[in-house]
This record gives structure tokens, C-alpha cells and sequence, in this order.
């Protein structure tokens, strides 16, 4: 009984951190598209408090996944602002600590969009907070952790790619490698916060036969054998 509480206790405490790390930061968000189609829907259905607070809460759920519990283990940032810009034509972005969202798509968006600005903002603040290899690390695998992070949120668009499906494991958009490391985590829990912490400086392809004891080619190779699909070997 009193190791129960003794775990209840340091949960708290790492809870309680991780909050008062979070509350530190600066959170902003500007509609700059307050005229557009696209800014008014989303003055409308969700407003700057409601995703302030959404900035907030996913920033946590990060911490959580990457198991950065401590300053130490997390990139330094104080201050991140949003963007509702009628300028980019695309669905979003992220420049350093800043996250651009396209009015355009919001406009345009025919399903929840709470649940949608939600799935952008888990994905986008995810490359704020994860660490790329110094530049060193495929462009797929620094997206395909991002997505992994909105995969584990819930809020997941409806046009990503079912598990096993895909050509490449560091195919990146679209679900294809988030779906692939959801699989590798099933197999050993807190895979992806072990290889976002190894990419803090750098990145090798030794890191997932470190962690797996197996390449990410023989990985992939299971993991689409596991869901019965052919490898494209074109």
C-alpha cells in the first residue's frame, strides 16, 4: 500500500512540473484573417481563447510522448504564437516557434472543425518540440514523428493511410510512417521517446538497431508481413 501512494505521489509531482513548465511559456494567437471566409469561421466555431488553451494542453500531451519531464530534456522555447494567415495557400506550416494555419482550408473544411484545428496543432507543435538530428535525420521520419503524435491524440484527418499500407517506412506524410512507428511502440513501449531523444544531436540509422535490435528496412519488412502487404520493390 505504500508503494501505491509513493507512485501516486511522484505522478502528481511529474504532472504538477510539467505543468508549471507549460504555464511559463507564452502562448499567442492572432487571426490574421479576420476579414476571409476562412477568419470568421474560425472566430466563429473556435476562437483565439479556445486554441490558446488547445496550445497549451497539446504541449503537455507532447512532454508526455517524448517523456521530457524536465527543462533539461526539452528545447528551449519561450514563446509560441499561431497564425490564422489568409496568405498560405496549403492547410499549415510551422516556421521555428510559429505555426501558420490556412484560412483557406479552414473556409473550406466540410468536417469537424474543432476536431481538425486540434489535429493540425498536436502536429505542428510537434516540430516545434521534437528534435530533428541537426538536420541530419530523413525529412520522412521528422514527419512521420510529428504524425505519430497527432495519431496518439485521436484527432486523425480521415484521409491517412491504413496500418501496413505504404511504400517506404520513411514515407512521411500521410500516416504511412506514423502508422509504422505505432507498431514499433507496440513492440517496445517508449520506442519513439528514446529515438527523439537520440536525434537531440544527431541522427544514425544505427539508432533504430540500437533500440530494436533490428535496421529500419527489417523493421519495415515485419511490419508489413504483420498486415499481410507486399513490399514495392519498384
Amino acid at each position: 500500500m505504500a508503494s501505491y501512494h509513493l507512485i501516486i505521489f511522484l505522478s502528481f509531482i511529474i504532472t504538477l512540473y510539467s505543468f508549471k513548465s507549460t504555464n511559463s511559456l507564452k502562448f499567442s494567437v492572432t487571426n490574421s484573417a479576420v476579414n476571409t471566409t476562412g477568419g470568421i469561421r474560425f472566430d466563429l466555431e473556435i476562437g483565439t481563447s479556445t486554441a490558446e488553451n488547445t496550445l497549451k494542453t497539446t504541449t503537455d500531451f507532447i512532454f508526455k510522448i517524448f517523456q521530457q519531464f524536465k527543462d533539461a530534456d526539452r528545447k528551449t522555447v519561450h514563446n509560441i504564437r499561431l497564425f490564422i494567415d489568409a496568405k498560405y495557400d496549403a492547410v499549415s506550416y510551422t516556421s521555428g516557434t510559429d505555426i501558420f494555419i490556412a484560412a483557406n482550408h479552414i473556409a473550406t473544411y466540410s468536417g469537424d472543425l474543432r476536431n481538425e484545428v486540434a489535429g493540425i496543432l498536436y502536429q505542428q507543435l510537434t516540430h516545434v518540440w521534437q528534435w530533428a538530428g541537426n538536420g541530419e535525420a530523413p525529412a520522412g521520419l521528422i514527419e512521420g514523428v510529428a504524425e505519430f503524435v497527432r495519431l496518439k491524440s485521436g484527432f486523425v484527418s480521415g484521409e491517412w493511410a491504413a496500418a501496413g499500407d505504404g511504400d517506404r517506412w520513411d514515407e512521411g506524410h500521410g500516416g504511412v510512417t506514423a502508422r509504422f512507428l505505432e507498431y514499433l511502440e507496440g513492440l517496445g513501449s517508449g520506442f519513439v521517446a528514446e529515438l527523439n531523444r537520440k536525434m537531440r544531436n544527431g541522427y544514425s540509422k544505427d539508432y533504430f538497431v540500437e533500440l530494436m535490435a533490428a535496421t529500419a528496412d527489417e523493421l519495415w519488412a515485419e511490419y508489413k508481413a504483420e498486415y499481410g502487404k507486399m513490399i514495392n520493390t519498384n
